[in-house]
């Protein structure tokens, strides 16, 4: 009998830890709906924006380059591998997940390959980095006195891979599709202008600048067409037209020609395909603050006499550091803040179909954390995580667990495609992992302190 009252008092602790936090979460998210509904405007939109700026310019930024960098090392960083690892093993279940939620619940043709990548790319970000500093709020939390900084240096770590996928992956599968685009030939050149395209409400700026403020500046000549699928194309699938040949399309993109680009051998015509699609792949634009900040965290932290300097009590810079620290304070309310505030804006039209946005919402938001429990669950038997470290564990499940990251908006807007079903089905995304977040981090919190 002693046991099983000391067995309920622990269960009853165990909800306390996984729930409150969320519950903290969940009250910063209602305060920002209060403050931007359309109802009452206590704050203007613009300062949402600003807010969401100021979160991705600098709050951020300063979170993780203060704990990051404090507590990486290059043993540390041997320990650490399997957290990108992960985000891509993540991203590819979900995209499996995404493609067989297509398969069944098809979808609108045109929204076939946004429903595999907007189930399959999670937020691995903002999102847990608030997530952790609530559960490490308290004193008594579950994770140790080390739980604030080791739980940020870990989804710090994994916004490399993030941030690599969105302008690799993201970015060309939000490509709008070639079949809604028309193939016109005039005066020897060939143009692609759009046919049948489904217009959407571009009006949702808070939505836009949510997670990655200033995305839709980087619009580039290509943006908005169907690249992928005007280099790849081949002539018979538009009948009488024909798609430009890989060397007719680089005098279109404009290339000063130069001794490098004639070649004693012929170039593959695959070859040259791939390569004309990775020069217009946008990864120049990975070094944005989070990811600078990551940086300099990483060579500062991994340079012991460096370290020495910026971080720890006794540091000459620790001035510097402290004062950082109480700027990343503001990182937790600022980003619920601005996610009531989008939610407050409520969701726009969708063509997507009620039966393909409960088949995302019942794969990304319930199935997928149960594969992701596997998947940690198999990397730790074998013996693929720091063992005993219930943080580093956390963070990983938690990257299953998601909504589909909000940066969805910002990059339907910059490719010009589905960007009021992006906005309608992040809305309710957002509003029933409300109820996920809790159940799974109950299961999360118990299965964590049963087989660790």
């Amino acid at each position: 009998m002693g046991f099983y009252k000391s067995d309920v008092k622990f269960s009853e602790q165990e909800l306390i830890h996984a729930v409150v936090p969320l519950l903290k979460l969940l009250c910063l998210t209602v305060i920002g709906i209060l403050l931007a509904h359309p109802r009452t405007q206590i704050v203007p939109k613009s300062t949402f924006k600003l807010l969401s700026k100021l979160v991705f310019a600098l709050f951020l930024p300063c979170t993780i380059f203060i704990h990051l960098g404090e507590s990486v090392s290059i043993q540390n960083l041997a320990l650490w591998w399997f957290i990108p690892v992960n985000v891509i093993i993540s991203t590819v279940i979900g995209c499996l997940l995404g493609l067989l939620v297509a398969v069944i619940c098809r979808p609108p043709p045109e929204y076939f390959r946004f429903t595999v990548i907007v189930t399959g790319f999670g937020n691995t970000g903002n999102l847990i980095l608030a997530i952790v500093g609530s559960v490490c709020h308290s004193a008594d939390n579950p994770f140790g006195p080390d739980c604030h900084t080791a739980g940020t240096a870990y989804v710090s770590l994994a916004q490399w891979v993030s941030v690599l996928l969105v302008y690799t992956l993201v970015y060309h599968m939000m490509e709008p599709p070639m079949e809604y685009y028309e193939v016109v030939e005039e005066d020897g050149e060939i143009e692609i202008v759009p046919e049948n395209l489904p217009v959407n409400d571009l009006s949702r700026p808070l939505l836009h600048e949510a997670e990655w403020p200033g995305m839709e500046d980087k619009e580039t000549e290509h943006c908005k067409t169907p690249f992928i699928a005007r280099v790849f194309a081949s002539i018979s699938d538009f009948s009488q037209t024909s798609i430009p040949d890989p060397d007719s399309l680089e005098d279109a993109l404009e290339r000063p020609r130069s001794p490098k680009s004639i070649r004693c051998l012929a170039e593959p015509r695959m070859v040259r395909r791939i390569r004309i699609v990775a020069e217009q792949t946008p990864v120049r634009h990975i070094l944005q603050p989070p990811t600078i900040a990551t940086l300099l965290a990483l060579v500062i932290g991994l340079v012991p006499f460096l370290k020495s300097i910026v971080y720890g009590d006794n540091a000459p810079l620790s001035f510097l550091t402290d004062s950082l620290d109480i700027v990343a304070g503001a990182m937790v309310p600022s980003v619920m803040l601005v996610l009531g505030g989008m939610i407050a804006e409520g969701p726009n039209e969708s063509r997507l179909g009620l039966r393909t946005t409960v088949g995302i919402l019942v794969a990304r938001l319930l199935i997928l954390p149960v594969l992701g429990i596997g998947v940690v669950f198999l990397a730790d038997k074998m013996n693929l995580l720091i063992q005993g470290d219930r943080m580093f564990q956390f963070v990983l499940l938690l990257q299953y667990t998601t909504p589909s990251a909000i940066l969805f908006g910002a990059i339907a807007s910059l490719r010009g495609y589905a960007v009021s079903e992006a906005s309608a089905l992040l809305f309710w995304q957002h509003i029933f992992a409300l109820f996920s977040l809790s159940m799974y981090s109950i299961i999360y919190f118990k299965l964590l302190h049963t087989y660790i």
